[in-house]
């Protein structure tokens, strides 16, 4: 066989055939997926908390209502008006009289059963949440849970005090393991703290990772993840 034979064999071998029409097909109906899914399920999830959050207008006469005084029902306006007061709530509060008025609310409120521990539960909670010097929930850990060997996805919920750290041999951490998909639901556990891991990404990559049940990964870095999205919006190559 001659030379030029050989090399039209080895050519006819490593050409790429372009692909086909099913090929294309799917690649442009999960373009389009990819597109509007998340489109619409971000509408879905805003317009439905307008929608439930607008509904304190309900506490106004239906004289003062905006959709009576405009004569239409405008979306958002709920949300304005929560705003509005939890703002004039903060700056009537931030002072000495008002600090005090909160001071005596509370204390009426320890007074009844049952009201005061909710009340003093969901208080702490948002101050934990809400605090800039907090560390609850502001790292990502990983830890052998609930074997040896086995390592789980967790959120650094705080330092244990009081009791719990005493009677511990080592220093040990409050660690929240959420299950999938639903991260509201979890486990909270105490681990030694030379035992957890801390790893670099953010909460809300961790997050995305425990809702998508693993599928979706958090790329190592910004160049990573630009070249993942470079690559998906790539298009076919041409016949």
């Amino acid at each position: 066989m001659s030379q030029d034979a050989n090399t039209a064999l080895n050519k006819s071998a490593h050409e790429v055939h372009p692909p086909g029409f099913g090929a294309c097909l799917r690649h442009y109906l999960v373009t389009g997926v990819l597109v509007w899914v998340p489109l619409l399920a971000t509408w879905w999830v805003a317009s439905s908390l307008i929608n439930l959050i607008d509904r304190i207008l309900l506490v106004l006469p239906p004289e003062y209502r905006p959709s009576t005084l405009l004569g239409f029902n405008l979306p958002g306006l709920g949300v304005i008006l929560a705003l509005m007061v939890l703002f004039l709530t903060g700056l009537l509060l931030a002072n000495f009289l008002g600090r005090q008025v909160v001071a005596l609310w509370e204390a009426i409120l320890n007074r009844i059963p049952l009201v005061n521990s909710m009340y003093s539960g969901v208080k702490q909670l948002l101050e934990t949440f809400l605090s800039h010097d907090s560390r609850s929930f502001r790292k990502v850990l990983l830890v052998e849970y609930p074997s040896k060997g086995l390592w789980t996805q967790a959120f650094l919920a705080g330092d244990p005090v009081g009791e719990i750290q005493q009677k511990t041999a080592s220093e040990v951490l409050t660690i929240y393991v959420p299950t999938a998909p639903n991260p509201t639901s979890g486990y909270v556990i105490f681990v030694p703290k030379d035992d957890a891991v801390e790893l670099d990404m953010s909460v809300e990559d961790a997050m995305r990772m425990i809702v998508s049940l693993g599928m979706v990964v958090p790329a190592p870095n910004k160049a990573d993840a630009a070249a993942r999205l470079a690559a998906l919006a790539a298009p076919l190559p041409k016949t």
